[in-house]
């Protein structure tokens, strides 16, 4: 029974981290759009070029896109449901997702996204752990595989 159990806390842990990720996310994108208000560049603050603006737009959009998987997941968590596909999917797509925001909002902080205290510094730091904890992506990928019915099988 302990590996069964072990196997259900997994999905426990895939959705916390994923659920987790979420405030995270949508901090280093606030704390980047205050950024780029106040960085002047070219006589203008750098949130005025469009191509800063629709990032953070598009960043934004895929964040709310992952709380909706994440929510569904959780809600069919709660009604006793087997989540394994929807935890993995949630993990693997916050994970990558994690480390996409932190990579292109340290981009618009230029030098000052490496000091040590900076936010997309640590989100960038810190995002990294969420595709390795908990089944690294390609344990999440092969999961997906198998319960899709698209994972070969082996040949002897």
């Amino acid at each position: 029974m302990g590996f069964m159990m072990q196997m259900v806390q997994f999905q426990e842990e895939r959705l916390c981290g994923a659920v987790s990720s979420l405030r995270a996310m949508e901090s280093v994108i606030d704390s980047t759009i205050e950024y780029c208000k106040t960085r002047q560049t070219f006589g203008q603050p750098l949130i005025a070029n469009q191509v800063v603006h629709f990032r953070l737009a598009e960043l934004a959009t895929e964040v709310e896109s992952l709380r909706a998987l994440i929510y569904r997941a959780v809600e069919d968590y709660i009604g006793g449901a087997d989540v394994t596909l929807m935890a993995s999917m949630a993990k693997l797509k916050a994970g990558r997702l994690a480390r996409e925001v932190s990579d292109s909002c340290l981009q618009y902080w230029g030098g000052m996204g490496f000091t040590w205290d900076n936010p997309a510094a640590r989100s960038y730091r810190d995002s990294r752990l969420l595709s390795i904890g908990g089944g690294a992506d390609e344990i999440m990928l092969g999961i997906i595989c198998k319960l899709m019915g698209i994972l070969p099988s082996k040949r002897r």
